[in-house]
């Protein structure tokens, strides 16, 4: 009877273990997939391989709150567009006046104040009645900053890194291609600014890379980058590449902002192609996390983003010479 008691509680303490063991690997994984979300801008949701003591019902509940998250920001980054384009040629002076060179923002700091510091500077190209619709866009900009700021600070966990030789998931992140260190640029279907089908399996795979350029047409920085794309477009069709351009107030086809846009890229001999897609897609939500104007990613025929992406205009030798270094990675990448 000892025995059997003896071995009962055995096998009850190895459940026990068993258990605590799973739990924490679990816990550990998905704080690793947190991790991964928030670096890279996935839209993946969180996954896990054990349902047990109650962590499919903490996998839902994050996963509810990470949807939530995302909707809202998306909100909000459509409002702020809409204030821009409302009165898109004299935000277009604004930003003309501009650094051609500085990012849409710096260290972090809120768009609705690098917009009234640059009308505060060029306020004698305006008309009394201009400068207070430039103004109170711009605080409403500052405000939906703001909001946008509150709703990355609800997830303290997403911004929490693993701990030295911590692993992150990267199959159950699912945005990972079979290499765990690639991660994959969202897939798309759209259109190009003339109306004609496009999607991201057609244009990754017929190119040995892909430089995809998100910008918008009242960022003086992103319009005055425009020549150097076009000029490295050429040069990448010589080995088998391409840049595109997405602009992001053309998003969901608005008419409006795609004429706007065309007017711009004609002005400045632009050749190469131009896309939209809809907000509320996989590639929609990863067009809504970009922080800064313009930002570059390379990609390569597999569809795997290389590197980190080129925040800010590529005019800077610094910054041209990481994007060809990326550039040669992705054509390496491309011939395995």
């Amino acid at each position: 009877m000892e025995k059997i008691i003896i071995i009962m509680l055995i096998i009850t303490l190895g459940i026990f273990i068993y258990m605590y063991f799973t739990l924490r690997s679990q816990i550990k994984d998905i704080t690793a997939q947190l991790d991964f979300i928030e670096k890279n801008r996935s839209n993946a949701l969180i996954t896990i391989r054990v349902k047990a003591g109650g962590s499919k019902a903490l996998a839902a509940a994050l996963n509810e709150m990470l949807e939530n998250h995302r909707a809202e920001r998306v909100m909000w980054k459509k409002k702020e567009n809409e204030i821009l384009t409302s009165n898109s040629q004299l935000w277009e002076k604004v930003f003309m006046s501009a650094n051609k060179d500085t990012p849409m923002i710096e260290d972090g700091t809120n768009y609705g104040d690098f917009l009234l510091n640059t009308i505060e500077n060029g306020k004698d190209k305006f008309t009394a009645d201009e400068l207070k619709i430039l103004k109170d866009g711009a605080n409403q900009i500052k405000e939906i900053e703001g909001k946008l700021t509150i709703l990355e600070q609800k997830y303290p966990g997403c911004g929490s890194k693993p701990s030295e030789g911590d692993s992150i998931d990267a199959e159950s992140a699912g945005m990972v291609s079979d290499n765990s260190e690639l991660t994959k640029f969202p897939s798309f279907k759209g259109k190009d600014l003339d109306g004609n089908d496009v999607n991201s399996d057609d244009i990754f795979s017929s190119n040995n890379v892909t430089v995809i350029n998100f910008w918008f047409t009242t960022c003086n920085p992103c319009v005055g980058e425009l020549g150097d794309l076009e000029k490295l477009n050429k040069e990448l069709a010589e080995k088998g590449g391409t840049v595109i351009g997405i602009n992001s107030f053309t998003l969901d086809g608005d008419k409006s902002a795609i004429s706007e846009a065309k007017d711009v890229l004609t002005k400045k001999g632009i050749t190469y192609k131009n896309i939209w897609f809809d907000s509320n897609s996989e590639a929609g939500k990863f067009a809504s996390g970009l922080y800064s104007y313009p930002t570059t990613y390379v990609v390569d025929k597999n569809g795997n983003i290389v590197g980190q992406p080129i925040v800010g205009a590529i005019t800077s030798s610094s910054q041209a010479q990481q994007l060809n270094k990326l550039i040669d990675e992705a054509i390496e990448n491309s011939k395995k």
